[in-house]
């Protein structure tokens, strides 16, 4: 696999992909029904390609040339400061086998201005979890995506190196 920036032609793989890990990931914990309502709303194309053009962003894929293996969408905000890793996702399949870790590397080294990294992750994905604190995460447990979810979330953050 290698990764690369995203464009149009990988909006469909990229959904797929989402929709796949989605309901691999979240079924037992949400219930297939409201995970498709989900996909539908956060991962539908439009969405997607509104990831493309959003200013100070990066949407990478992993890709092996046959198929999109993995993907990552991450923006900067506090001026640059931080880098909030909205989205990474990779295949059940193909899990466990560094492409994480590769779309975690190169979306630190698409911001060089930032001096840490966060991001949201369901604490009941236990292997989602795992994978961030082997990469130096720390984190605390809030409201998934605002103060009135009532979605438990562990915020994670990760200093980066000046």
């Amino acid at each position: 696999m290698f990764v690369r920036t995203a464009g149009d032609r990988d909006l469909a793989a990229v959904r797929a992909l989402l929709v796949e890990t989605w309901h691999a990931t979240y079924d037992a914990i949400y219930g297939a029904e409201r995970v498709t309502e989900i996909t539908n709303e956060w991962h539908s194309i439009a969405s997607l390609k509104a990831r493309l053009v959003k200013p100070s962003s990066e949407f990478l894929v992993a890709d092996d040339g046959k198929r999109i293996g993995g993907m990552a969408f991450a923006e900067a905000v506090d001026g640059g400061g931080v880098v909030m890793l909205r989205q990474i996702y990779v295949l059940p399949s193909l899990q466990g086998r560094g492409i994480g870790g590769m779309l975690l590397d190169e979306i630190i080294e698409s911001f060089p201005e930032a001096h840490r990294i966060r991001l949201e992750v369901e604490e009941k994905n236990t292997r989602a979890v795992a994978f961030y604190q082997a990469n130096g995460f720390v984190g605390r447990t809030e409201n998934c995506g605002s103060a009135s979810s009532a979605i438990p979330a562990l915020i994670y953050e990760r200093v980066l190196a000046a």
